[in-house]
């Protein structure tokens, strides 16, 4: 599912990634919001805030905004930079952007401990901004930009091109329009299950919930890192058992 890059990929693979990535931001979507009043998935309303605070010469929420800003591109650069320097084509060079996003959803877990040390609401919500930053970038270059995972601007966007699309073209193109109609559908679902999950069990647990989003990504990374070893071993004990 994240190992695949170029040529490699089919579309089960993307749309596995859709699923499990979009449940992720969405949780972390609504889970940041009820936590630390801020949007941590995209950088759209940000710039409202930003506009707003420049109007009103409110310098200090321009200032924290475009930290914000500037943190989701950061995490955005940092996750394209990390695959470039390994290399596309290496083993598990997704690993090291989804082992930053755990240890941060971690980290925003016991946020009402470390707060003692001195951080505030602000510096948590900047620093979601800087993983979800990374997970879209990271979605992006494994899916050649087919997927995007933590806002649905887009995603409504290119549905609505497609659904339309789907009453005009011609039937040979049916078929592949179907494929990213139900690509996109699952975006939008997940992330919205995603979002209701998040704010359900933050209501109930607080910031523990941010566990259950780092333990899907632990699992995943898991899965893909030791799933083609674990085939490899079953294939070479069942032929070495033929050939006995």
């Amino acid at each position: 599912m994240l190992r695949h890059f170029g040529v490699k990929r089919t579309y089960a693979h993307n749309l596995k990634l859709a699923v499990l990535l979009s449940l992720i931001a969405g949780f972390v979507n609504a889970a940041g919001f009820l936590g630390f009043s801020a949007l941590t998935t995209n950088v759209t309303g940000h710039a409202a805030l930003f506009a707003e605070g420049i109007a009103k010469h409110d310098w200090k929420m321009v200032r924290l905004v475009a930290t914000w800003m500037v943190l989701f591109l950061a995490g955005a650069f940092t996750s394209s930079l990390i695959v470039i320097k390994i290399g596309h084509n290496a083993r598990f060079s997704f690993a090291i952007p989804i082992v930053l996003e755990t240890i941060i959803l971690v980290f925003c877990a016991f946020s009402p401990l470390v707060k003692y040390w001195g951080f505030s609401g602000n510096f948590f919500a900047g620093s979601l901004l800087f993983a979800m930053g990374m997970q879209n970038a990271l979605v992006s270059v494994i899916s050649g930009s087919v997927v995007r995972t933590t806002h649905l601007t887009g995603t409504f966007t290119d549905l609505g091109i497609e659904l339309a699309q789907l009453r005009t073209d011609s039937y040979a193109a049916q078929g592949e329009l179907l494929s990213r109609i139900k690509l996109r559908s699952s975006i939008i679902f997940f992330f919205m299950l995603g979002a209701l999950s998040g704010a359900y069990l933050f209501t109930y647990i607080s910031f523990r919930s941010f566990l259950i989003p780092a333990s899907m990504l632990c699992f995943t990374l898991l899965y893909d890192v030791f799933r083609l070893n674990i085939k490899r071993y079953y294939s070479n004990f069942r032929y070495g058992k033929k050939g006995k």
